[in-house]
């Protein structure tokens, strides 16, 4: 019988699955009718396309390590290594970002005159509205299953949306005679790939590095002061994923308190905090003596 744990996982992979067969579809449209009419922008949005199709994969190998159960060297589980797969995908896109911007200084100095007609312009709008559903369907689904993997993935296919329509423009302006947009269009999408690979980096560093999880210590504290026997709490701190939070606080009882009330008491507060605070999945109570 599947655990919500283990079904969590699978629909995370169903979703990634479901939304690697469309990068690639959409990224062979884009770079096939690019190499083809020489339109350097368009194979360029191809290739970042195809890199959100390999941020795919990469969160599929993340996800199948990340759900695998605690063990004796993993006493706290493997849920980090899906936050460490989302930094593979920074790493990827920097890579392309790097790719594309030397390919768009080059034909700046090197230009070609592409090829553009209606074709061009279907194949770009039907790929924006395929990108466009995809970053909707895995974003939400990111969001309700709090998976780091789905929602930066989701902002990699959203910079997707954005470079693609800076295609559409630089169609437009080709038409208008002025070709040299194309490779600068191709340099704004190495631009908008760079942010998007900063966003992620920044919300993947924030768990590996511990940074609080949870803002308002008062959210918990009231929580706490609510267990009969407490009579104060503080140095609360927080620790890892949307999904999986680790709290460790200090509570004080009456200095009279036998030990096994005062254990008790520790039981209540992690109970309690786990069932207010959604995503705690471990808590560390810390029994001192209130001074008279």
């Amino acid at each position: 019988m599947q655990t919500d744990h283990d079904k969590r996982f699978s629909e995370i992979k169903r979703v990634l699955v479901v939304v690697l067969a469309l990068n690639w579809l959409v990224a062979a449209a884009k770079i096939i009718y690019g190499l083809v009419t020489n339109f350097t922008s368009m194979t360029a949005d191809g290739f970042h396309s195809l890199s959100d199709g390999t941020s795919n994969i990469i969160g599929l190998v993340g996800i199948t390590l990340a759900c695998r159960p605690p063990d004796k060297d993993h006493p706290y589980g493997h849920k980090k290594y899906e936050t460490l797969s989302s930094l593979g995908i920074a790493a990827l896109l920097f890579f392309v970002c790097f790719n594309l911007a030397k390919e768009g200084l080059k034909r700046l100095y090197h230009p070609l005159f592409p090829q553009v007609n209606g074709m061009s312009l279907a194949v770009m709008i039907i790929t924006i509205v395929i990108n466009v559903l995809v970053m909707k369907y895995e974003y939400k689904a990111g969001k309700r299953l709090k998976s780091d993997i789905l929602v930066s993935d989701s902002l990699h296919t959203r910079a997707d949306i954005f470079t693609s329509i800076s295609v559409v423009a630089a169609m437009a302006s080709i038409k208008l005679g002025f070709p040299v947009l194309d490779p600068i269009v191709t340099i704004m999408i190495a631009a908008f790939i760079a942010h998007a690979a900063i966003n992620i980096l920044s919300q993947g560093s924030n768990v590996l590095c511990d940074t609080i999880v949870v803002m308002d210590d008062k959210k918990i504290a009231d929580v706490v002061l609510s267990v009969k026997g407490v009579r104060t709490c503080h140095k609360i701190r927080t620790r890892g994923r949307e999904d999986d939070i680790h709290v460790d606080l200090h509570v004080q009882v009456h200095p009279d308190m036998h030990v096994g009330r005062a254990h008790e008491i520790s039981y209540k507060i992690e109970n309690a905090i786990k069932e207010n605070i959604q995503g705690v999945t471990d808590v560390v109570v810390h029994i001192e003596p209130k001074k008279k």
